[in-house]
């Protein structure tokens, strides 16, 4: 069979919150990852991290205070362990969920790199919040040391770090080698672990990567069929969260950059897959996108739910 190559991008809802919710949530996630095999997909997986590194991050932190000879982990490094832990369950339970279904694949973890600018306007303006709540005192401590923190009114503090744009995946080519050997792959996980170029070596920076710019950046790299979305709705609506709303099951870019001018996506939840989606398509133009839900996947393979856009 000729398979089509995919990258897939998982989000919050197909891994749950904490590391129980996680092992439930990935048997649901295997099981329409596993349709998508069936349906003659050739799988590369990028996935979020967000609750996951927040939570490392914070048991780092909180080992710290408590012990005085621990230090606490850099973002890179909790970057690295949760692209770990979420790959190892991802690739267990889908590898169960395809035996029984007779199918035999191997289903391989990369831990991935990915370069950014140390001068990209993100660092100078930090967005993405992580960690603990912090007191006032806590939080003082932590301007001084340089970070960046925000209040999150009647809860407390929190630092904020940046998301800077994704130059290149370093670990690429191992990528496309396993996937051209038929593996399903899973990489670039949260993003991937930023780090920036200094001569020889890679040194990591205290920031994280928005999981959907790397999804489109990984598609156009492995020169993908298709990227697909799965997130927490089953199609791109026009006019979300109105009376209007209106679902919309095909998009050329053209018509959503016009919708993107019109501010008709959601900066932190719908924004990004369409950036990602026509970061993608303008490298690729014969590939197309969908964006459904996890559970619509078998509908959206049969033109029942989800949003397909082309170039």
């Amino acid at each position: 069979m000729n398979r089509k190559k995919a990258v897939v991008s998982l989000g919050h809802n197909a891994l749950g919150y904490t590391t129980t919710e996680q092992w439930d949530a990935v048997k649901v996630t295997a099981a329409a990852l596993a349709d998508l095999v069936e349906a003659g997909y050739q799988l590369t997986i990028t996935h979020s991290n967000g609750p996951q590194i927040s939570m490392i991050h914070k048991a780092m932190t909180v080992l710290r205070r408590l012990y005085a000879g621990y230090t606490p982990a850099p973002m890179c490094v909790c970057s690295a362990m949760s692209q770990g832990y979420v790959g190892y369950d991802i690739q267990n339970s889908l590898k169960a969920e395809l035996l029984s279904r007779g199918i035999s694949k191997t289903v391989a973890t990369i831990l991935t790199q990915v370069t950014v600018d140390p001068y990209d306007e993100a660092f100078y303006e930090p967005t993405k919040m992580i960690g603990r709540h912090m007191s006032l005192e806590d939080a003082e401590v932590e301007i001084r040391k340089g970070n960046y923190v925000k209040e999150e009114p009647g809860k407390g503090f929190r630092r904020i770090i940046a998301a800077p744009k994704p130059i290149d995946i370093v670990e690429i080519e191992a990528i496309r080698t396993l996937a051209e050997a038929g593996q399903i792959v899973i990489a670039c996980g949260g993003g991937g672990i930023p780090v920036i170029e200094q001569k020889h070596a890679l040194k990591g920076a205290s920031a994280v990567i928005e999981k959907d710019a790397i999804a489109g950046k990984l598609a156009a790299s492995l020169e993908a069929d298709r990227l697909i979305i799965l997130t927490s709705v089953p199609n791109v609506f026009q006019d979300f969260g109105t009376p209007q709303a209106k679902p919309l099951s095909a998009l050329s870019v053209a018509e959503a950059q016009k919708m993107m001018e019109d501010g008709q996506f959601g900066e932190g939840t719908m924004l990004p897959k369409i950036e990602a989606a026509i970061a993608y398509l303008s490298a690729n133009k014969e590939g197309n996108v969908l964006i459904t839900s996890l559970e619509s996947v078998n509908d959206a393979l049969h033109g029942r739910a989800g949003t397909v856009i082309t170039a």
